[in-house]
């Protein structure tokens, strides 16, 4: 099978997810697209969703299905995204398409995180995969030289030749040469430097439940 066939096959299989009349949290990127696509199928039987970028709630209007404002609603009871990164605690990276502050928050309003990926981004330690973290423009160099103190190399992200702009209004660092061998401590630690708006290990909201796109099927990992 192909990637892309795998990302079709997680993105229907968490279809299995969704309960009849909710508001579903939906992430964003290429496999998230796959479910995006897959949701429609059943639009008459949910109430709409919340989205963390814009690109997905283009997505999701284009095709039918109401996009509610995150302050709009308390709670979601389950909130589909795909993880450039996961290892076999459920702990994550994410970011690589520069929506991760929207996903974490998204990720908190749901009581479960199903992660579609293929079995590509499963990994043993955190780290292959270059960290992207979200940071206020102002305070870029100085964040790049505290991650430079941990022994990591920080890229300002460009697009077209210049600095990539978020959703948010801020700038990317994605930070290479570090190995995460404790997520929960990490993720604190540099959420606390000034300037950090988001970094994207998602620990203090890891995954719930991994669909696995593999060539004998999904595999369903529980943590």
């Amino acid at each position: 099978m192909t990637q892309d066939e795998l990302k079709t096959l997680v993105g229907q299989a968490a279809l299995h997810y969704v309960e009849a009349g909710s508001i579903v949290g939906v992430g964003t990127g290429s496999t998230v697209n796959k479910f995006i696509d897959a949701l429609a199928t059943m639009k008459d039987r949910i109430a709409g969703a919340v989205s963390s970028s814009v690109a997905s709630t283009e997505r999701l209007q284009a095709l039918g299905i109401k996009v509610f404002d995150a302050t709009e609603v308390d709670e979601l009871a389950v909130y589909i995204d795909g993880a450039d990164e996961i290892d076999n605690a459920g702990y994550m990276v994410k970011g690589g398409g520069a929506a991760l502050t929207r996903e974490k928050i998204v990720a908190a309003q749901s009581r479960k995180f199903v992660c579609i990926v293929d079995e590509s981004k499963l990994v043993q330690a955190l780290g292959n995969f270059p960290l992207p973290v979200e940071v206020i423009p102002m305070a870029a160099k100085r964040i790049a030289r505290q991650f430079a103190a941990l022994g990591g190399t920080a890229n300002l992200r460009l697009k077209d030749g210049k600095p990539l702009v978020t959703d948010n209004g801020q700038h990317i660092l994605d930070v290479t040469g570090l190995k995460v061998t404790d997520p929960l401590a990490f993720e604190s630690q540099v959420s606390q430097w000034p300037g950090v708006v988001t970094v994207g290990v998602f620990a203090h909201q890891k995954a719930h439940v991994c669909l696995l796109g593999t060539p004998d099927g999904v595999k369903t990992l529980v943590f």
